[in-house]
């Protein structure tokens, strides 16, 4: 596992988040200006400078909850709110996408290129927030310090960190199904023909050498696909033709999107054990969230502000039917919490549990670990 996989992953399926509140604002013909203070808010607390600091410190990618619960936090920045079924379907939108895009990725290294075109995308929808706009440059240039000298291995492992992430996932979405993209049964086609990866030749051709180094012989054989040379190499710069289309905005085309839950190819006792037994990371993660929650400042409406509900869906009662019928196995639920810390981190945790819902009252019995783990089933 790639310990350099959790911002690329982030930072994508945060892109991905933003292109779908973005096209679910237009839809709705939310106000330009509280659109565009949605946006801004959501922006300015994803690239938060503390934030991006622990983001990109090497660590292991952490459990689907807590990531969930990461970008409930960050799509609640503002005077928006979800309610939980729409919240539920932006994610399983965002995960899906980037899953594709990863799955076709023509080479490890181009999910660089993927991240670049998200955050060029980001920085379009803040470019008349000069101060924001500072702080998406700064992450993209810790993006280049960060990956730009890493290996072909290196980008490999993180692609395969990102898989094993995926790899449950086949929730079925409706651009992707009428694309052909998708089966019916969740899972991505990919394609046999197209540009080929950078540095690569059209297979079809088999050269043969002898002791000496020279070319002896040349054999062609049918691949069965229509691969074509690539145009070139994107550019890894700040500001360049990334070419790959990839993490490109697959929204800017008004188009209905509608998911359908029909769970993933694990069993659900699966799924069922993957919620409730502890992780031996569970006291790691904790803290880990602690930092990140702790870095971000949470808006309320208030004041001259007045709040309102996007819904992702078309009707209320498609959003009412949806929360009715979500498989179990997909559920995120948030039970009651109640943790401890060193006593230098006691205020900031304070305010983050202060925040979280509750739902459902502690045993008085549980113990210090037992706490832990409970907050992170809460997640």
């Amino acid at each position: 596992m790639s310990a350099r996989a959790l911002p690329l992953l982030f930072l994508n399926l945060g892109g991905e988040m933003l292109y779908i509140l973005d096209q679910r604002l237009r839809a709705q013909s939310i106000p330009g200006e509280k659109a565009r203070k949605v946006m801004n808010d959501i922006i300015a607390t994803m690239f938060n400078n503390r934030f991006m600091e622990e983001l990109f410190k090497p660590q292991e990618l952490y459990s689907k909850k807590a990531l969930r619960t990461l970008y409930d936090r960050l799509a609640h920045a503002s005077i928006m709110r979800l309610n939980q079924a729409s919240m539920d379907k932006l994610y399983d939108l965002m995960t899906m996408a980037f899953k594709y895009q990863v799955l076709l990725c023509p080479r490890p290294k181009d999910i660089l290129l993927v991240t670049f075109n998200h955050l060029d995308a980001i920085r379009d929808f803040v470019r008349d927030s000069p101060a924001i706009l500072n702080q998406v440059d700064e992450t993209f240039r810790q993006l280049i310090e960060t990956y730009g000298c890493l290996s072909a291995g290196e980008f490999q492992l993180i692609r395969q960190t990102l898989l094993i992430f995926f790899q449950d996932m086949h929730i079925r979405v409706s651009i992707f199904l009428k694309d052909k993209v998708q089966n019916s049964n969740g899972r991505f086609v990919l394609p046999i023909s197209g540009p080929v990866p950078w540095g690569t030749e059209v297979p079809g051709l088999i050269r043969m050498f002898n002791r000496n180094g020279d070319e002896v012989k040349r054999t062609e054989f049918t691949t069965g696909g229509n691969y074509v040379p690539p145009q070139r190499e994107g550019s890894f710069d700040l500001y360049g033709d990334r070419v790959l289309k990839l993490g490109t905005n697959m929204y800017s085309v008004s188009r209905p999107v509608e998911t359908h839950m029909s769970g993933s190819s694990k069993n659900p006792a699966s799924h069922a054990k993957e919620n409730i037994v502890p992780n031996p990371l569970a006291k790691e993660e904790l803290n880990f969230l602690a930092r990140l929650l702790g870095g971000l400042d949470t808006k309320t409406a208030g004041g001259s502000e007045t709040g309102f509900r996007l819904n992702l869906f078309r009707t209320d009662e498609e959003e009412e039917h949806a929360a009715l019928t979500r498989p179990e196995e997909l559920s995120y639920k948030v039970i009651d919490i109640e943790a401890t810390q060193e006593p230098g981190r006691q205020a900031e945790l304070s305010r983050i549990l202060g925040e979280l819902e509750v739902a459902e009252p502690r045993p008085a019995s549980a113990g210090k670990g037992e706490e832990l783990l409970a907050l992170m089933d809460g997640l």
